[in-house]
């Protein structure tokens, strides 16, 4: 059942030795182009890293080299208005792509491609690892996948057949995120203090990488300071301002 495929999905960053074919390639984009989009503009763009030398080098610019080294497959996934102002020139019209609406739109649309592509994908019996790491380099990344203004990544994704199987991480209680009629937020401290217990014993009984630590912690050491602040100058080099 579909249901429970999704809730098996954990991210798979070690593969065996096994490249996907360029038809396997195909077959899963053309599927993932069947995911909802916002006006049906399709505002992504998928980059397959062939080349072993670029793939390589994606890996080092997202600080994730090992997550690419054992790797099926490598796509580059990015938001795509470029094509969008070509179908505007063959109307001779001119189309303004500066505004913070296109790029919610275009993130939109790239994680909806991309989470099709990965349901397909784990239902063939591949692994998947987003590599959110992409947006450590974006400029050299664009320069090396010659992305034109108008276009600009947002994730990698890795792709294989898993040598190495993680557990399933325990999500949220649904308590946690389902709210009804109005949001909820005086239940988070006791939900989340609970969520904390849950993550501890997940982390110290974990068959790798075991640790000690917690959902809330983890949260406020990664979220403490500001991430990435540079993607506000590349994406006004790309075109969007943020009007």
């Amino acid at each position: 059942m579909v249901q429970e495929l999704l809730r098996k999905h954990s991210s798979v960053r070690k593969y065996k030795d096994y490249t996907l074919t360029k038809e396997e390639v195909s077959e899963l984009v053309e599927t993932a182009q069947h995911a909802a989009s916002s006006h049906f503009v399709q505002a992504y763009s998928v980059i397959w890293v062939s080349d072993e030398q670029k793939k390589e080098e994606l890996g080092r610019l997202s600080k994730n080299p090992t997550q690419f080294e054992t790797a099926g497959a490598a796509l580059l996934l990015c938001a795509d208005f470029h094509r969008l102002q070509v179908a505007g020139k063959l109307q001779q019209t001119d189309i303004d792509i500066d505004t913070t609406e296109n790029v919610l739109v275009g993130a939109v649309d790239v994680a909806l491609f991309a989470q099709n592509l990965v349901i397909a994908a784990e239902a063939k019996g591949f692994g998947i690892c987003y590599i959110g790491g992409v947006r450590n380099e974006p400029t050299a990344i664009s320069h090396l996948f010659d992305l034109p203004t108008g276009v600009f990544p947002l994730f990698a994704i890795t792709l294989g057949i898993p040598d190495q199987q993680n557990e399933v991480k325990p999500r949220l209680p649904l308590e946690a995120i389902l709210h009804e009629n109005n949001y909820n937020s005086a239940k988070y401290e006791v939900l989340l203090l609970e969520y904390d217990q849950t993550m501890e014993a997940y982390y110290t009984s974990r068959g790798s990488n075991q640790k000690t630590g917690n959902w809330t912690k983890s949260m406020a050491d990664f979220l403490e300071k500001p991430r990435r602040p540079h993607m506000a100058d590349f994406l006004a080099s790309k075109g969007f301002h943020l009007k």
